[in-house]
């Protein structure tokens, strides 16, 4: 029995390279990131970008609490871009603490997308009851079942999964509720950019989230709960 302190070390990062995702999903994922990442700055609506909405560069001098809220979740692409990478190319699975702080973000992103949907749910959006019914099923839907799934396959998972998971469900469900908000807004194409980038994208990401609760019913539990990944 070998009982040198280098050998949980050793299988620890033989399992995470085991369970990875092959280099070619890894790969389409990052680069739907990357385009993610850059429709954090291109305009959405009314030439308007998260960006300028995180930073209150709203026209009409409008910018609010609201507008803040659903314009910071965007900018979860790039936690999620540094997590592909390092898949990608470094044999180091990421840290507690890395983890804690992407799961606090995802965390208060999932807050402020329900803060988001509150005035559709209080009725003080101005929308049609069927705007208002795809406006709630979307970001409520998408949180609720990723919440439930996480529920159930908590032990098959792992730790990097969680956050992947995470980052996933709470930028689905913010720019789901953006997309049907200001899919009527009036404006050239090029004004409104970041909408038909993310209608495109969305798949692919909504694509990778089900892959991952997928892999996650085919792991067996106790080999993973070894794993520090």
């Amino acid at each position: 029995m070998n009982l040198s302190p280098t050998a949980p070390s050793s299988h620890a990062t033989a399992l995470s390279t085991d369970h990875r995702p092959p280099r070619a999903i890894s790969l389409i994922a990052l680069s739907v990131w990357l385009v993610a990442g850059a429709v954090a700055f291109l305009p959405f609506a009314f030439n308007t970008s998260a960006w300028d909405a995180v930073t209150f560069r709203v026209p009409g001098n409008q910018g609010n609490w609201w507008h803040f809220l659903a314009g910071a979740p965007f900018f979860l692409a790039f936690p999620m871009i540094w997590l592909r990478l390092r898949s990608l190319f470094s044999a180091r699975p990421s840290t507690a603490t890395e983890r804690r702080v992407i799961r606090t973000l995802v965390g208060l992103s999932i807050l402020g997308t329900l803060l988001v949907e509150s005035p559709f749910l209080l009725h003080l959006a101005g929308t049609s009851e069927w705007q208002r019914l795809i406006v709630l099923s979307l970001g409520l839907g998408i949180v609720i079942a990723s919440a439930v799934l996480l529920l159930l396959r908590r032990r098959n998972l792992l730790p990097t999964q969680t956050c992947l998971i995470g980052l996933n469900t709470a930028w689905l469900a913010n720019a789901a509720l953006c997309l049907v908000v200001y899919a009527a807004a009036a404006g050239t194409a090029s004004s409104r950019s970041g909408w038909f980038v993310s209608i495109v994208i969305v798949w692919p990401m909504l694509l990778e989230l089900v892959w991952l609760f997928l892999q996650s019913s085919r792991a067996p539990a106790p080999a993973l709960r070894s794993r520090p990944l």
